[in-house]
């Protein structure tokens, strides 16, 4: 690759923006506290993540691909595990994995695009926002510059809710590319010309942030093989190397499930439960389980009903996983009301997914969500006071 082509990938790899000068007060000491967001992309189906197996509606709309109350890992009397995510049972156990129900918004929109557009803008339905709820919190309230980056991404070039704004978002396959490729961003002095201070300001920021991500810690845990297992090894060795990141952006594909969703599904919630239970390991093991908070999205769950392809198509309200060593472990949220289904036949939300973004940012980091939200949305009490 030559210099000029490094530079015209900068939008899409390396840093999605930069900030050439800012106003804001100094970082929150609590970005010291590491928020990892795991996308489900593709929409995953929440009916048969967490199972509402006492709920004879449940089998009735799912004859064919219901999980069988004699499979389902009992959480209560009424909701259970797919077994495929039995790897994640320890976090329970340990009170360390809090699941919340009915996560959705009004007038909810269907289509791929929108939908996840919706979710990382934290947007209304009707509203189109330009910048990542992320890249505004970045905004508002800039991290350490002595971090190696504000957020990165891995697994995926899309930089989701770090896009669109001035956060140092870095797009990470794998770090000795990054360090390979940041030795085209030569320095470059000084310049007069906006255009031209803004390209070396760029530059230097990648030469600075492949300088911090360097190192290679010795993990004692094994991590799961594939793309997804390699994601979680490369965040966690950027954690490790002690750079400063506020964010990771973890993402897992292929919950589209429109035929035979059974074994695809299956394979993907044990490939995510594997992943988690090594990246519990892992952060363990460099003492950053207890500073850590992961938290699950997915642009959509399904309709209840299965479709004639043994799967399910684009539905409304979901169940998502927060998981960290000070989380609150349990029930939040509200179950699936199979008996109260939309004109459309699909779940009605219970819980803005607002709220679990207000949860981070307020009682995570401890910063105002409003601005950064559009509004007030009451933080969920799944954190314990330190």
């Amino acid at each position: 690759m030559q210099r000029r082509d490094f530079l015209k990938s900068l939008t899409l790899l390396p840093l999605s923006g930069v900030s050439v000068g800012s106003a804001f007060a100094a970082a929150p000491a609590t970005y010291e506290n590491l928020l990892i967001l795991v996308e489900l992309k593709g929409g995953n189906d929440g009916l048969n993540t967490v199972v509402p197996f006492a709920d004879d509606a449940y089998y009735r709309l799912r004859p064919r691909i219901a999980i069988a109350r004699d499979q389902v890992i009992q959480l209560s009397a009424t909701s259970g595990l797919n077994p495929a995510l039995a790897p994640l049972m320890p976090l329970w156990e340990n009170r360390e994995l809090a699941i919340v129900q009915g996560l959705g918004y009004p007038e909810p929109n269907l289509s791929h695009f929108r939908s996840i557009e919706i979710w990382d803008t934290a947007s209304r339905s009707s509203e189109y926002l330009s910048e990542g709820w992320l890249a505004r919190a970045f905004d508002q309230f800039p991290a350490p510059r002595s971090f190696a980056a504000d957020g990165i991404v891995v697994g995926a070039q899309d930089l989701g809710p770090l896009g669109g704004g001035s956060a140092r978002a870095i797009a990470l396959t794998n770090r000795d590319q990054f360090a390979r490729q940041s030795r085209l961003a030569l320095p470059g002095g000084r310049a007069t010309n906006k255009a031209l201070a803004h390209i070396l300001k760029v530059e230097d920021d990648i030469r600075d942030a492949a300088s911090k991500l360097s190192g290679d810690y010795a993990f004692q845990t094994e991590f799961p093989a594939g793309a997804f297992g390699n994601a979680i090894k490369t965040a966690c060795h950027v954690v490790a190397a002690r750079s400063g990141v506020a964010v990771a952006h973890l993402t897992l594909n292929g919950f589209d499930t429109h035929s035979n969703q059974a074994a695809t599904q299956s394979r993907l919630l044990k490939e995510f439960a594997e992943g988690m239970a090594s990246l519990k390991a892992a952060l363990t093991e460099i003492k950053r389980w207890d500073s850590t908070l992961v938290m699950t999205y997915s642009e959509f769950g399904r309709r209840p009903r299965e479709n004639l392809s043994n799967g399910t198509d684009h539905g409304t309200a979901n169940a998502h996983f927060v998981l960290g060593g000070r989380v609150k472990g349990g029930l939040y949220g509200e179950p699936p009301q199979l008996g109260g289904l939309d004109g459309n036949g699909n779940l009605r939300y219970a819980v803005d997914f607002r709220s679990v973004y207000a949860t981070a940012l307020e009682n995570w980091w401890g910063v105002s969500s409003r601005d950064v939200l559009g509004g007030r949305f009451a933080p969920l009490e799944v954190l314990r006071s330190t």
